[in-house]
């Protein structure tokens, strides 16, 4: 049966609108428009594939699943810790420690039990809040399962990169629609496979990783990452 109060979260959290702090972030959008390696719908096609594949699936959701599955807020740090260390890019640390810290932060102010506990026991680490592991409290919080939830961080990370793409003129309007459909494909046979929450997080993006840390180096940018 729909469950529509389900279906209404999901459309709810995962509005491209919601302040989840992922504004100020391309996720390596920019540095490769910059750099000549992102030009057009095909390009970012490819790049989201590659962002969901090789970074998102095996790195992001294995943390999300962690963090989801955690009996208490020390296993929880315990998490948050690992992604710390499993992202060995300063500029990547940081912007998912900001983007998390935003999204406990709005998620708090709604009510919810468990970003409220997590977001004030570290707030004193810099180490702590990364994104995957907001997501798994703020998401607990709104009562939604596991599955719609590793679908959730899936999800924004792709409307998060779309939108970035035409913020920043890669594609225009229309043609993130087209993005985004294809997006939902990749999404969704990554979904129809089980991921092991056990499994050692990785991830194997080299030309996005080397195009967000020359960041720093750039003139002018419009995101932090």
């Amino acid at each position: 049966m729909f469950d529509v109060p389900a279906a209404l979260a999901l459309l709810h959290y995962g509005d491209s609108a919601y302040p989840a702090g992922g504004f100020a972030f391309s996720w390596g959008v920019e540095g490769l428009m910059l750099d000549g390696r992102l030009d057009g719908a095909v390009d970012l096609d490819d790049f989201v594939a590659d962002q969901l594949g090789m970074r998102w699936n095996g790195m992001d959701r294995v943390l999300f699943l962690r963090a989801y599955a955690a009996s208490d807020l020390g296993a929880v740090r315990i998490v948050d810790l690992l992604a710390e260390a499993m992202t060995p890019l300063a500029e990547m640390r940081e912007g998912s420690r900001r983007a998390g810290r935003a999204l406990l932060g709005v998620a708090a102010r709604h009510g919810g039990a468990l970003s409220s506990a997590y977001r004030s026991q570290s707030s004193t680490d810099t180490r702590l809040g990364h994104l995957p592991v907001a997501q798994a409290l703020s998401y607990r919080d709104a009562g939604l399962d596991t599955a719609a939830g590793e679908m959730l961080s899936a999800w924004t990370l792709v409307t998060g990169l779309v939108s970035a793409a035409v913020r920043l003129g890669v594609i225009g309007h229309v043609e993130a629609q087209h993005s985004v459909v294809r997006a939902r494909g990749v999404v969704a046979g990554l979904l129809s496979r089980r991921a092991d929450p056990d499994a050692e997080p990785w991830s194997f993006t080299p030309l996005i990783d080397i195009a967000i840390s020359r960041g720093p180096c750039r003139d002018v940018r419009m995101f932090s990452t």
